[in-house]
């Protein structure tokens, strides 16, 4: 059982006199910042002008100084922007102003242990990922609750990393809910292989293979987007709950023998073979490298996959039936 550390194994003052910058002010960047806030804590933010983020993070109050003004200024440096524009950023404008006693965090772990970013020796490196978007990590924090977190020190040459980690983990609300130690390595490839295989691409595949096999078979589009997309929320909500045991106590019986019977036969052999070929692309750094890759040349499958997924027929689909029910619509 790892350790887990909860508010009575942490003292926020360890943070009180230090300032913390968090750069890039999107959702996780938003509700961690604001969170960090109300918990009385010192926070500055670096956000690029001129798109909604930054306007969104002057309503809300805060000093927006540059990167480099923010590293400057600030004893923790929180990079919370995407994966791959995290290591230009550090490259170009943190680097040259660490020094001794400051400290650089994260919320992923990509960038440290696929070695875009390589900090100095001397500088404290951490983690606190909230397992949860950073509208949760808010929305939970107001009501007097917590998302869980993972913890991980990747250096600690201060010897304060801990506890200055699980202050910050702390101040975001998460030792309310509980916070689990790992490593950077650890974190950064199971998140991977869970979104690829299973919470986004192996969701989104699934859903779609269900929908254009009723669809093929001659049923009508708007009854297989229920059973195959619409429905899926109801189940997971019932897993997220009280587990998959707890989901099939409250389906039918008819359901659950489907579950047991014929679940085995989609996520087959074949299946769990193509799994760990995936885990073993995310573990050597290929999906990394890729990724990265990707980027630099402009993302031209990235848009090619994003265009030809909008134009499915289960968007479409899928828009006009959720005109019909407007209370699903986020205020």
């Amino acid at each position: 059982m790892p350790k887990i550390y909860y508010d009575h194994d942490t003292d926020m003052s360890f943070l009180k006199e230090r300032t913390i910058a968090i750069i890039g002010y999107g959702i996780q960047g938003r509700g961690q910042a604001l969170n960090l806030r109300d918990s009385g804590l010192k926070v500055i933010i670096s956000q690029r002008p001129g798109g909604p983020n930054y306007e969104q993070a002057q309503k809300d109050g805060f000093p927006i100084v540059d990167v480099e003004t923010a590293t400057k200024q600030a004893d923790v440096i929180v990079l919370l922007t995407q994966d791959h524009v995290q290591a230009e950023i550090y490259k170009k404008s943190i680097k040259p102003y660490l020094k001794i006693g400051k400290s650089i965090a994260f919320s992923h772990g990509f960038n440290i242990h696929f070695k875009q970013i390589v900090p100095p020796s001397n500088i404290d490196v951490w983690m606190i990922a909230p397992k949860g978007p950073g509208s949760l990590v808010r929305r939970q924090y107001e009501e007097g609750k917590g998302v869980p977190c993972l913890i991980a020190i990747y250096q600690n040459p201060s010897s304060d990393a801990y506890k200055e980690a699980l202050a910050y983990a702390k101040g975001i609300g998460g030792t309310r809910a509980g916070v689990i130690e790992t490593t950077f390595k650890e974190e950064t490839e199971t998140d991977l292989f869970g979104e690829q295989t299973v919470l986004c691409g192996g969701a989104s595949a699934l859903i779609k293979a269900g929908f254009e096999t009723l669809i093929e078979a001659g049923y009508q589009p708007e009854i297989a987007y229920f059973e195959c997309l619409h429905e899926l929320k109801l189940i997971t909500d019932l897993i997220y709950e009280d587990g998959i045991r707890g989901m099939r106590k409250r389906v039918s019986d008819t359901a659950e023998y489907g579950d047991y019977t014929r679940g085995p036969r989609i996520i087959n052999e074949r299946a769990r073979k193509e799994m760990k070929k995936i885990l073993k692309e995310i573990q050597s750094g290929k999906f990394a490298r890729e990724w990265m890759r990707e980027n630099k040349e402009g993302r031209p499958n990235f848009n090619k996959f994003r265009q030809e997924s909008q134009n499915h027929p289960i968007e479409k689909v899928g828009e006009e039936l959720r005109q019909m029910m407007p209370w699903m619509r986020k205020s």
